[in-house]
């Protein structure tokens, strides 16, 4: 649920900004947004991504579905309603982070478009690039890295994306990756290509 933020709360433009940031770490700031199934291999990717960005001396963050769980969103369960608001907080520290000059990484199931058109709303055109892992159900089911396919199928999760929940595929992803096709070096330097293409990253 949004609420509007009370009048007396005013934001302040610093005189160090977004700009001056990024040009001191060299790069454009920009927040990829891994979306797909579970077991599709978001996290996979995203990780060797800001590897190989770390490794070039660029200047990154990356957000996990996991990990913001054990602090920033540690008091949400899986309602609907916790699940909105954790990809709200998401988004918001995100926006934080852009601004700080760095290029972020999530990865996120974020089964629906309307969750994933609310987090790009809160970014110029061009800093939210959505990238599709579009790894089939079959692969991501085989997979199973922590069993919940398996438990869902037996009724032990209910709302379980994929099985007894929709996913919705973006309409009109950056980019779209199948991580069951190639392999993981060739996937991270197809990301590289994009981001260079586009002038994100500054040699």
């Amino acid at each position: 649920m949004s609420r509007e933020v009370n009048p007396d709360i005013v934001w302040h433009q610093h005189a160090v900004d977004q700009a001056a940031r990024a040009e001191q770490k060299r790069q454009q700031p920009v927040l990829l947004w891994f979306t797909g199934l579970s077991g599709a291999g978001k996290s996979t990717l995203a990780g060797a991504l800001e590897r190989a960005l770390y490794s070039e001396g660029f200047h990154t963050y990356l957000l996990d579905g996991d990990n913001v769980r054990h602090g920033l969103c540690k008091d949400l369960g899986f309602s609907q309603a916790d699940r909105d608001e954790n990809l709200r907080r998401v988004g918001e520290v995100a926006r934080l982070m852009v601004d700080a000059g760095l290029v972020v990484l999530s990865a996120f199931i974020s089964p629906t478009r309307e969750e994933r058109d609310r987090i790009r709303a809160l970014f110029p055109a061009g800093q939210f690039i959505e990238v599709h892992v579009s790894t089939p159900l079959a692969v991501c089911e085989e997979r199973d890295p922590k069993g919940l396919y398996q438990k869902a199928r037996q009724g032990e999760i209910a709302n379980f994306t994929g099985i007894s929940a929709p996913y919705e595929e973006p309409l009109n992803a950056e980019l779209t990756i199948d991580t069951s096709r190639g392999d993981l070096a060739s996937q991270v330097l197809a990301l590289l290509h994009y981001l260079t293409a586009l002038g994100i990253l500054k040699k």
